[in-house]
Parts: C-alpha cells; structure tokens; sequence
C-alpha cells in the first residue's frame, strides 16, 4: 500500500473541505442553542396525548416553533425554548390544549436556563482540551524518544486532532445552515468524544511506525510509513466500520434530540480515521523529505 505518493491529494481533499466549512462559519451556519443563549424548560403531561410530533404541530407557526421537544413517556413532554414570561407561557398552554381533548395540560415544572452555566461550561471544556492536548504532546514525545526527532510526532499528531476539529465544526455549519442544527451542550460532549477517538487512531499508527522505525532503520521513511499503514489498515478500518455500523442504526432508530450528537460523532469517526492515515503520517514524510 504505498499511500505517500497521493499526499498531495488528501491535503487537497482536507484543504477543500475545512474551506467550504470556513464559508459556513462565516455565513452563520453555527446556531447556538437555547443552552448557550439562554432559555426556558417545561415539563407537561398532555392526556391523550402518545406523540411528540403532535406537540410540535401545535407549536408550528408560533415563535416557539424551533423549540426542541422530547417525550417521555406516560404522555409527558419535556419542552426546550426560548427565554419566556408567565404570559407566553399561558400562550403555549392555550396551543397545547387544542390536541388535548379535556384541555387539561398538567405544568410538572417551568424552569429557566442561564447562558452563564453554559458558558462556563464550554470555558471549562476549553480548558480541559488545551490541558489533554498539552499532554499527549509531552506523552507522544516522551514516548518516541528512541527514535529521531521525537518532537515530530508530537506535533503531527496535534495537527490531526485540529485538522479533526477543524471538519467536525465546519460540517456542523453547514448541516445548521441548511438543516438548522445547533450548538448545545451535547454537541460541546460529542465533540470532545471525536477529539479522544482522533487522537486515538493517530497514535495506533504513529506507534506502529515507531516499532518499524527500530526494527527497520535502514529504509526510507515515506516506505515505513506505507508499511505501518498497512500494518494497522485493517484494524483502523474495521473499528471505524463496527462503530459506524453502531452509530447509524442510532441515528435511525433514536429519538431527534439525539440525532446531532449521533452525526458529530459519525463525522468524527470518519474524520478521525482518515486524519491518522491521510494526514499525520503523510506531513511526517513531507518533514522527513525537507530534511
């Protein structure tokens, strides 16, 4: 398998596709959610009432149709919309009791989010990557030292994890400019599951180039790397398979608040595979070649 001849060609395929995301960012594609603007929760038992399809019917055309709607069971519904007063929130128990046949529609609670809490969360995450990202570069350093230019492999293996974040927000721009998906704190845990599943694969990989680089120090580098991708081609390959297998059938058959979380996990998946083989091997050898 001698994949090093087409880098051009995968940096090509990154380059173009972290662009259009870029377009999308720029055009406004990431809409945060309530989560993170702030917002109101409801929780009602609507009799008669199996569907949450038929709750969000009764709120199309009102400004709270974008509202995100789950339904748990026994004909209660757990409602997610914007910021609203006591006032507006009769408003929506007058459109919720026209699918009721009594027009009992039972408030269990009606709570409201703070963006604050929001915002220290995703400071926090921030955080918590910049420290997981500063140690796996030490790690991967201190991990390759018997091999030259260990720093190498530190820095090849950030580049995937951000080529990564890179494709994962950029799709999620365009899906919310086209489908109106959003950012929400579920997205924020998907996201920071992909970027441990990315660093991950890279490290498969780079540690079995390493093994090469120590049994094999004779060949050229752009051939060890062809042959560990060889070597662990089918494992990545498979894995990824299994867990996109997984993932979908989630996608199908789960409920619709789940969905995003499902497809940024998807993305990364796909993403992350093709980011340790396409991406960090393939810059190693374009060092290795300056050089």
């Amino acid at each position: 398998m001698q994949l090093s001849k087409y880098r051009l060609s995968f940096f090509s395929i990154s380059g173009l596709v972290i662009i259009i995301g870029f377009i999308f960012i720029i055009l406004g594609g990431l809409n945060p959610g309530i989560d993170f603007t702030g917002g109101s929760t409801l929780t009602l038992k609507i009799p008669n009432v199996d569907s949450s399809s038929e709750v969000r019917n009764s709120l199309s055309n009102t400004q709270y149709d974008n509202s995100i709607i789950q339904n748990f069971g026994n004909n209660t519904f757990f409602i997610r919309t914007v910021m609203i007063d006591d006032d507006q929130k009769k408003n929506i128990l007058q459109n919720l009791d026209t699918i009721t046949p009594d027009k009992d529609v039972e408030v269990l609670s009606f709570d409201l989010i703070s963006p604050l809490i929001a915002n220290e969360t995703v400071v926090n995450a921030i955080w918590a990557v910049l420290a997981a990202t500063i140690g796996i570069f030490i790690y991967i350093w201190w991990a390759f030292r018997n091999v030259p230019n260990p720093v190498r492999y530190s820095v090849v293996a950030i580049i995937a994890l951000l080529h990564d974040t890179l494709i994962v927000v950029g799709i999620f721009a365009l899906l919310g400019f086209f489908l109106d998906y959003e950012i929400n704190t579920m997205f924020i845990i998907a996201f920071l599951t992909v970027l441990g599943y990315s660093v991950n694969d890279s490290i498969v990989v780079l540690d079995r180039l390493r093994s090469n680089i120590i049994d094999f120090g004779g060949m050229r580098l752009s051939q060890m790397v062809d042959l560990s991708i060889s070597q662990t081609f089918g494992r990545s390959l498979n894995t990824s398979i299994t867990l996109l297998v997984t993932l979908l059938a989630m996608y199908i058959f789960g409920g619709d608040t789940l969905k995003p979380f499902i497809l940024v996990l998807m993305v990364g998946v796909i993403s992350g595979t093709y980011s340790s083989i396409a991406i960090a091997t393939q810059i190693l050898v374009i060092w290795d070649e300056r050089n």
